[in-house]
Protein backbone atom coordinates (compact mmCIF):
# COMPACT_ATOMS: atom_id res chain seq x y z
CA UNK A 1 0.00 0.00 0.00
CA UNK A 2 1.49 3.46 -1.11
CA UNK A 3 1.34 6.19 2.04
CA UNK A 4 -0.04 9.29 0.18
CA UNK A 5 1.99 13.11 0.74
CA UNK A 6 -1.16 15.68 1.79
CA UNK A 7 -1.50 17.63 -1.34
CA UNK A 8 0.74 20.78 -1.42
CA UNK A 9 -1.98 23.50 -2.89
CA UNK A 10 -3.00 26.80 -0.32
CA UNK A 11 -5.59 28.82 -1.65
CA UNK A 12 -3.76 31.68 -2.86
CA UNK A 13 -2.37 29.16 -5.39
CA UNK A 14 -5.79 28.61 -6.64
CA UNK A 15 -6.49 30.92 -10.10
CA UNK A 16 -9.16 33.66 -9.98
CA UNK A 17 -11.97 31.06 -11.71
CA UNK A 18 -11.23 28.22 -9.34
CA UNK A 19 -10.68 30.49 -5.92
CA UNK A 20 -14.74 32.03 -7.05
CA UNK A 21 -15.84 28.37 -7.23
CA UNK A 22 -14.61 27.18 -3.94
CA UNK A 23 -15.96 30.15 -2.60
CA UNK A 24 -19.06 30.23 -3.95
CA UNK A 25 -19.54 26.21 -2.68
CA UNK A 26 -18.58 27.47 0.68
CA UNK A 27 -21.42 30.16 0.30
CA UNK A 28 -24.01 27.38 -0.51
CA UNK A 29 -23.06 24.96 1.87
CA UNK A 30 -23.12 27.26 4.44
CA UNK A 31 -25.57 29.54 4.06
CA UNK A 32 -28.77 29.38 6.55
CA UNK A 33 -27.86 25.48 7.04
CA UNK A 34 -30.40 23.72 8.64
CA UNK A 35 -28.44 20.75 10.15
CA UNK A 36 -26.36 17.82 9.04
CA UNK A 37 -28.83 16.68 6.59
CA UNK A 38 -29.37 19.55 5.04
CA UNK A 39 -25.32 20.30 4.74
CA UNK A 40 -25.53 16.38 2.86
CA UNK A 41 -27.79 17.42 0.27
CA UNK A 42 -26.36 20.45 -0.49
CA UNK A 43 -22.76 18.94 -0.59
CA UNK A 44 -23.87 16.14 -3.21
CA UNK A 45 -25.50 18.89 -5.19
CA UNK A 46 -22.97 21.58 -5.12
CA UNK A 47 -19.40 19.82 -4.47
CA UNK A 48 -19.55 17.85 -8.55
CA UNK A 49 -19.68 21.41 -9.83
CA UNK A 50 -15.58 21.87 -8.27
CA UNK A 51 -14.96 17.92 -9.09
CA UNK A 52 -16.50 16.48 -11.54
CA UNK A 53 -18.38 13.23 -10.18
CA UNK A 54 -20.81 10.33 -11.50
CA UNK A 55 -21.88 9.68 -7.86
CA UNK A 56 -21.28 11.96 -4.91
CA UNK A 57 -22.59 10.65 -1.66
CA UNK A 58 -22.01 11.44 1.98
CA UNK A 59 -20.60 8.33 4.24
CA UNK A 60 -20.88 7.50 7.53
CA UNK A 61 -19.10 4.87 8.58
CA UNK A 62 -19.16 3.10 12.06
CA UNK A 63 -15.79 1.53 12.47
CA UNK A 64 -16.72 -0.29 15.42
CA UNK A 65 -19.99 -2.57 13.76
CA UNK A 66 -18.29 -2.16 10.49
CA UNK A 67 -21.23 -0.72 8.87
CA UNK A 68 -21.56 2.05 6.32
CA UNK A 69 -24.45 4.61 5.97
CA UNK A 70 -24.92 6.34 2.33
CA UNK A 71 -27.19 9.81 1.45
CA UNK A 72 -28.99 10.25 0.05
CA UNK A 73 -30.99 7.07 1.22
CA UNK A 74 -31.69 4.87 -1.99
CA UNK A 75 -28.83 5.71 -3.70
CA UNK A 76 -27.60 2.03 -3.70
CA UNK A 77 -29.35 -1.24 -3.87
CA UNK A 78 -29.43 -2.83 -0.32
CA UNK A 79 -27.47 -5.68 -1.90
CA UNK A 80 -24.78 -2.73 -2.60
CA UNK A 81 -24.41 -2.10 0.93
CA UNK A 82 -24.51 -5.50 2.41
CA UNK A 83 -22.16 -6.61 -0.36
CA UNK A 84 -19.75 -3.08 0.68
CA UNK A 85 -19.88 -3.86 4.69
CA UNK A 86 -18.67 -7.18 3.61
CA UNK A 87 -15.01 -5.86 2.69
CA UNK A 88 -15.45 -2.91 4.92
CA UNK A 89 -12.62 -3.46 6.91
CA UNK A 90 -10.49 -3.99 3.94
CA UNK A 91 -11.42 -1.00 1.93
CA UNK A 92 -8.06 0.95 1.17
CA UNK A 93 -9.85 4.41 2.18
CA UNK A 94 -11.45 3.11 4.96
CA UNK A 95 -8.03 1.81 6.29
CA UNK A 96 -6.24 4.81 5.58
CA UNK A 97 -9.00 7.00 7.06
CA UNK A 98 -10.22 5.61 10.16
CA UNK A 99 -9.09 6.83 13.42
CA UNK A 100 -6.89 8.89 11.79
CA UNK A 101 -6.66 12.84 13.24
CA UNK A 102 -4.92 13.70 9.91
CA UNK A 103 -6.79 12.13 7.37
CA UNK A 104 -6.65 13.85 4.06
CA UNK A 105 -8.45 13.89 0.99
CA UNK A 106 -7.01 10.71 -0.76
CA UNK A 107 -8.00 8.25 -3.89
CA UNK A 108 -7.67 4.99 -4.15
CA UNK A 109 -4.67 4.87 -6.39
CA UNK A 110 -3.09 6.91 -4.15
CA UNK A 111 -2.85 3.98 -1.95
CA UNK A 112 -2.89 1.19 -4.66
CA UNK A 113 -1.69 0.49 -7.91
CA UNK A 114 -4.88 0.19 -10.15
CA UNK A 115 -3.90 -3.82 -10.97
CA UNK A 116 -4.29 -4.72 -7.89
CA UNK A 117 -7.14 -2.93 -7.40
CA UNK A 118 -8.87 -4.93 -10.01
CA UNK A 119 -7.55 -7.86 -8.14
CA UNK A 120 -9.28 -7.10 -4.92
CA UNK A 121 -12.59 -9.15 -4.48
CA UNK A 122 -14.02 -5.74 -3.27
CA UNK A 123 -13.38 -3.76 -6.47
CA UNK A 124 -15.08 -7.05 -8.06
CA UNK A 125 -17.99 -7.62 -6.39
CA UNK A 126 -18.84 -3.96 -5.08
CA UNK A 127 -17.12 -1.59 -7.87
CA UNK A 128 -17.42 -3.37 -10.85
CA UNK A 129 -21.33 -3.96 -11.47
CA UNK A 130 -22.49 -0.74 -9.99
CA UNK A 131 -19.29 0.82 -13.04
CA UNK A 132 -17.43 2.67 -10.40
CA UNK A 133 -13.74 2.88 -11.38
CA UNK A 134 -12.30 5.74 -9.43
CA UNK A 135 -13.12 6.91 -5.92
CA UNK A 136 -11.93 9.76 -4.29
CA UNK A 137 -13.03 10.29 -0.30
CA UNK A 138 -13.03 13.94 1.41
CA UNK A 139 -12.90 13.62 5.25
CA UNK A 140 -14.96 15.41 6.68
CA UNK A 141 -15.13 14.17 10.39
CA UNK A 142 -12.94 11.22 12.37
CA UNK A 143 -13.28 10.28 15.70
CA UNK A 144 -12.55 6.74 17.81
CA UNK A 145 -15.81 5.15 16.26
CA UNK A 146 -17.23 7.29 13.06
CA UNK A 147 -15.66 8.46 9.86
CA UNK A 148 -17.85 11.07 7.58
CA UNK A 149 -16.66 11.92 4.04
CA UNK A 150 -17.97 13.26 0.85
CA UNK A 151 -17.08 10.88 -1.44
CA UNK A 152 -16.58 11.05 -5.43
CA UNK A 153 -16.86 8.33 -7.77
CA UNK A 154 -16.00 8.24 -11.84
CA UNK A 155 -16.57 5.27 -14.08
CA UNK A 156 -14.40 7.02 -16.98
CA UNK A 157 -11.18 8.57 -15.95
CA UNK A 158 -9.21 8.95 -12.93
CA UNK A 159 -9.27 12.10 -10.59
CA UNK A 160 -6.18 14.66 -11.11
CA UNK A 161 -3.81 15.75 -8.66
CA UNK A 162 -5.49 19.25 -8.95
CA UNK A 163 -9.09 17.76 -8.27
CA UNK A 164 -7.62 16.63 -5.34
CA UNK A 165 -5.79 19.38 -4.16
CA UNK A 166 -9.04 21.34 -5.09
CA UNK A 167 -11.07 18.91 -2.86
CA UNK A 168 -8.41 19.35 -0.05
CA UNK A 169 -8.54 23.18 0.24
CA UNK A 170 -12.27 23.02 0.49
CA UNK A 171 -11.63 20.47 3.40
CA UNK A 172 -11.27 21.65 6.05
CA UNK A 173 -13.80 24.20 6.20
CA UNK A 174 -16.67 21.96 4.50
CA UNK A 175 -15.59 20.04 8.16
CA UNK A 176 -16.25 23.06 10.40
CA UNK A 177 -19.28 23.35 8.55
CA UNK A 178 -20.10 19.80 9.66
CA UNK A 179 -19.09 20.68 13.00
CA UNK A 180 -21.74 23.76 13.39
CA UNK A 181 -24.44 22.06 11.52
CA UNK A 182 -24.06 18.63 14.05
CA UNK A 183 -23.93 21.39 16.58
CA UNK A 184 -27.60 22.77 15.20
CA UNK A 185 -28.94 19.04 15.14
CA UNK A 186 -28.47 19.11 18.92
CA UNK A 187 -29.86 22.42 19.32
CA UNK A 188 -33.43 22.62 21.44
CA UNK A 189 -36.11 23.79 19.05
CA UNK A 190 -37.05 27.30 20.05
CA UNK A 191 -40.74 27.93 20.77
CA UNK A 192 -42.28 30.14 17.68
CA UNK A 193 -42.74 33.41 19.94
CA UNK A 194 -39.47 33.31 20.03
CA UNK A 195 -38.82 32.89 16.89
CA UNK A 196 -40.39 35.74 15.97
CA UNK A 197 -38.81 37.73 18.48
CA UNK A 198 -35.44 36.91 17.69
CA UNK A 199 -36.09 37.51 13.46
CA UNK A 200 -37.28 41.00 14.74
CA UNK A 201 -33.51 41.89 16.80
CA UNK A 202 -31.59 44.58 14.32
CA UNK A 203 -28.67 41.73 14.12
CA UNK A 204 -26.71 40.61 11.27
CA UNK A 205 -26.96 36.56 9.95
CA UNK A 206 -23.51 36.09 11.49
CA UNK A 207 -24.35 38.13 14.60
CA UNK A 208 -27.56 35.93 15.29
CA UNK A 209 -25.41 33.00 14.98
CA UNK A 210 -23.14 33.49 17.42
CA UNK A 211 -25.72 34.83 19.75
CA UNK A 212 -27.45 31.40 19.35
CA UNK A 213 -24.54 30.01 20.53
CA UNK A 214 -23.51 32.36 23.52
CA UNK A 215 -27.35 31.48 24.83
CA UNK A 216 -26.67 28.34 24.50
CA UNK A 217 -23.73 28.79 26.85
CA UNK A 218 -20.64 28.23 24.46
CA UNK A 219 -17.53 30.19 25.53
CA UNK A 220 -15.48 32.38 22.70
CA UNK A 221 -13.40 29.86 21.82
CA UNK A 222 -16.14 27.00 21.14
CA UNK A 223 -18.26 29.49 19.21
CA UNK A 224 -15.34 30.34 17.02
CA UNK A 225 -14.13 26.41 16.67
CA UNK A 226 -17.81 25.92 15.86
CA UNK A 227 -17.89 28.63 13.15
CA UNK A 228 -14.78 28.37 11.62
CA UNK A 229 -13.70 31.64 12.90
CA UNK A 230 -10.91 33.27 15.59
CA UNK A 231 -11.76 33.72 19.40
CA UNK A 232 -11.14 37.31 17.95
CA UNK A 233 -13.58 37.67 15.80
CA UNK A 234 -16.16 36.61 18.25
CA UNK A 235 -15.19 39.04 20.54
CA UNK A 236 -15.81 41.80 17.82
CA UNK A 237 -19.20 40.31 16.77
CA UNK A 238 -20.36 40.18 20.46
CA UNK A 239 -19.03 44.10 20.99
CA UNK A 240 -21.73 44.71 17.81
CA UNK A 241 -24.09 42.99 19.47
CA UNK A 242 -24.25 44.32 22.22
CA UNK A 243 -24.43 47.78 21.15
CA UNK A 244 -27.23 47.33 18.93
CA UNK A 245 -29.29 45.44 21.86
CA UNK A 246 -28.10 47.85 24.27
CA UNK A 247 -26.53 45.63 26.91
CA UNK A 248 -23.31 45.48 28.78
CA UNK A 249 -22.54 41.46 29.35
CA UNK A 250 -23.37 37.90 27.38
CA UNK A 251 -25.68 37.37 29.64
CA UNK A 252 -28.09 40.22 29.20
CA UNK A 253 -27.66 39.33 25.42
CA UNK A 254 -28.84 36.00 25.91
CA UNK A 255 -31.85 37.19 27.61
CA UNK A 256 -32.68 39.56 24.84
CA UNK A 257 -32.82 36.62 22.71
CA UNK A 258 -34.94 34.62 24.38
CA UNK A 259 -37.29 37.93 24.89
CA UNK A 260 -36.48 38.17 28.32
CA UNK A 261 -36.49 41.83 29.99
CA UNK A 262 -32.93 42.51 30.97
CA UNK A 263 -32.68 44.09 34.55
CA UNK A 264 -31.56 47.49 35.38
CA UNK A 265 -28.90 48.13 37.74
Amino acid sequence: MFHPQPPAVSADQLSGLELRKVLDILHALGDSCAGSGDLARRGIEYLPRLIGSDLTTLVVCDIESGHRIVRPEGLLPRSATEVFDRYFHEHPLVRAHSRNAHAVTTRISDLIRPAEFHRLPLYNDYYRPIRIEHTMAMPIHVDERFLVSFVFNRGGRGFSDRERNLAEVLRPQVANLYRYSVAIDKMPAMPADTLSLRAALPLTPREREVLDWVAAGKTNRDVAAILGASPRTVEKHLERIYEKLGVETRTAAAMRAAGRSVPRN
